[in-house]
């Protein structure tokens, strides 16, 4: 079993809203968190909210200032850091004091922790020299940040369109970098070499004269192929991606990005193989281009991670990762969504999701950006986007306009979840004449689109007490892992269960990580597999079919012999999920 000083997992980005303070609350007790930089709207009402709640001096940045995206992302990202300095200091002086927050610190690290067992012994140690030690000694957990690179759309003025910096991504960009942070920057979503070359710009992603990057590059990927090139291509820049989060495809919740039938399993095992090559190969090409830039060499060899997250329910399963795949950390997020002291999240959301069973979440058509997007049954925004559609008003008025990116109609994007985008659709689709089945599922296709930049953010407001309007209501985006819990819990407990000192699951049946994201992919395969046979003239979609099950094929065998004897069970279940499919037999 891996030894680490800390805490071995991280939580991913949750939604727009949902862990958008999510640092304020975990970062002080060494756990690191990853905040959305999508919607500048509500980081400002956040800021507002924790300047009134800790008493620190607030002024208004109005979108009338030149630049307020990237300002109001600097100043909130600012007054979360201060927060949690306050906090740890709080942590560090409780070595003379009662308080109980040290031993709360403590008593959440894993057991084999190096900093548990200096606790453990703190009787043998003078209370100055214990109290020295903390001081110097206990980790903060990293206040990082999520962009995802697809959300760069441009902006007008006075029907010009702006350069390419005041794009939202790029804007949310400067303002990381121009924040006081040290932590990391996540990117999502693709890769993107305007936004890639734009980080040239800032200083803090290089190397200081002491060898030391303040603010570091995480990329969340979901193949090796991918990585290497994006490695390859920063590091060209000399830029260099201290993380590479690997994702499964039952992803943590919120956008999926499936692969072509490649699992989970194979994916991290060429990691595991390849990570020497990955390594030496950006190595090299980095240190040649701060060479080229007259810029200083790191202090020491840079430091490269590999994480993994996605489904992961288990300590068992949580520990497997660590220990046969060398990762650096696990993500957790989706478990976190029943974990109110963690995330902002309403109650109402917190209980539909504390009630949903297997057969209430399900892999959606709601993002407006055309990606499979996780949900559940009964969330308050579907509720409303259907009985608008019904009502003869389908979409919702565009109003925050981030997820715009279609030009089917109008020169300029419009969001699909849009009422402009969808009576356009709808007239389209009228003039079609089609059969009453197939007009039917057109349709439902085209009102499905919901208004995420609203609905993933409502549910952050309403649980700091903040005014919403009528109108606007809540989507939510758990991963289907979430089926298998239901307590609300505390984060103690939740860190707990990680490291398998309680057990938060429901009792009853949970498939293995691995083999949850087998059925995802053998369901899109059968779906597509239906599709294809009502019209087997696509060959390019015949040749991509074959190339998905040849993936899955080799996916099950590598599984067989992972598991083998050591896990007999897991080979049986696995054996019995591929019976039920007998797509798998059909030839192409």
């Amino acid at each position: 079993m891996k030894i680490f000083e800390g805490h071995s997992f991280h939580i991913p980005v949750l939604g727009v809203g949902y862990s958008i303070d999510t640092p304020v609350n975990v970062a002080p007790y060494g756990i690191s968190s990853v905040i959305s930089l999508v919607d500048d709207g509500t980081i400002e009402k956040m800021r507002e909210f924790y300047c009134n709640k800790f008493d620190i001096p607030y002024k208004a940045i109005s979108k009338k200032v030149e630049d307020f995206r990237a300002e109001r992302i600097t100043s909130y990202l600012n007054v979360v850091e201060e927060i949690v300095n306050r906090k740890v200091e709080e942590i560090k002086n409780a070595t003379s004091n009662a308080s109980g927050e040290l031993e709360k610190y403590i008593d959440m690290l894993p057991n084999t922790s190096s900093l548990k067992s200096k606790f453990a012994d703190k009787g043998r140690v003078a209370a100055d020299d214990f109290s020295k030690w903390v001081k110097e000694k206990l980790h903060v957990g990293s206040i990082d940040v999520n962009i995802m690179t697809k959300l760069d759309q441009a902006h007008y003025k006075s029907g010009e369109q702006l350069p390419i910096e005041q794009n939202d991504a790029h804007a949310a960009l400067r303002g990381y970098a121009n924040s006081n942070l040290s932590s990391s920057l996540v990117l999502s979503a693709g890769m993107s070499p305007r936004l890639y070359s734009y980080i040239e710009n800032f200083k803090d992603f290089f190397p200081d004269v002491k060898g030391r990057i303040k603010k570091k590059i995480i990329l969340k990927v979901s193949d090796f192929r991918s990585a290497f090139i994006q490695g390859k291509m920063f590091a060209a820049k000399g830029l260099w991606v201290s993380e590479y989060r690997i994702e499964s495809g039952v992803n943590c919740g919120g956008h999926a990005f499936p692969t072509d039938g490649v699992l989970f399993g194979p994916i991290l095992e060429e990691f595991k193989q390849n990570r020497e090559k990955l390594f030496s190969t950006c190595a090299e090409a980095y240190k040649a281009a701060l060479t080229k830039k007259e810029m200083p060499q790191p202090a020491e060899e840079p430091e490269l991670k590999v994480t993994a997250q996605g489904g992961v329910g288990t300590s068992e399963e949580h520990n497997f990762l660590l220990d046969e795949y060398n990762m650096d950390s696990v993500g957790w997020a989706t478990p976190f969504m029943l974990v109110p002291e963690v995330i902002s999240i309403d109650t109402e959301t917190m209980d539909i999701l504390a009630k949903g069973k297997e057969k209430d979440y399900y892999y959606s058509g709601l993002s407006p950006l055309g990606v499979p997007f996780n949900s559940i049954k009964g969330a308050s925004m579907s509720k409303r986007r259907l009985q608008l559609a019904e009502d003869g008003k389908p979409g919702t008025p565009c109003t925050k306009g981030f997820l715009r990116y279609n030009t089917e109609f109008t020169e300029k994007p419009i969001c699909t979840s849009s009422r402009q985008y969808q009576t356009l659709k709808l007239e389209q689709l009228d003039e079609m004449n089609l059969p009453e089945a197939e007009y039917k599922k057109a349709y439902e296709k085209i009102i499905e689109p919901e208004c995420l930049c609203i609905g993933l953010s409502v549910s952050t407001m309403l649980s700091k007490g903040m005014e919403v309007k009528e109108s606007e209501k809540v989507t939510v985006c758990p991963g289907p892992n979430l089926a298998y819990f239901s307590k609300i819990s505390t984060l103690k407990e939740m860190v707990d269960h990680i490291y398998g000192r309680i057990n938060l699951l429901d009792k009853g049946y949970r498939p293995h990580m691995f083999l949850k994201e087998l059925s995802m992919y053998l369901d899109i395969f059968k779906e597509r597999m239906e599709a294809f046979q009502k019209n087997m003239d696509d060959v390019k979609e015949k040749r991509n079919l074959a190339k998905f099950k040849k993936n899955l094929m080799s996916g099950i065998e590598y599984y067989k012999d992972l598991f083998g004897e050591k896990k007999k069970d897991v080979v049986l279940e696995l054996e019995k999920l591929v019976q039920k499919y007998s797509v798998l037999n059909e030839e192409l």
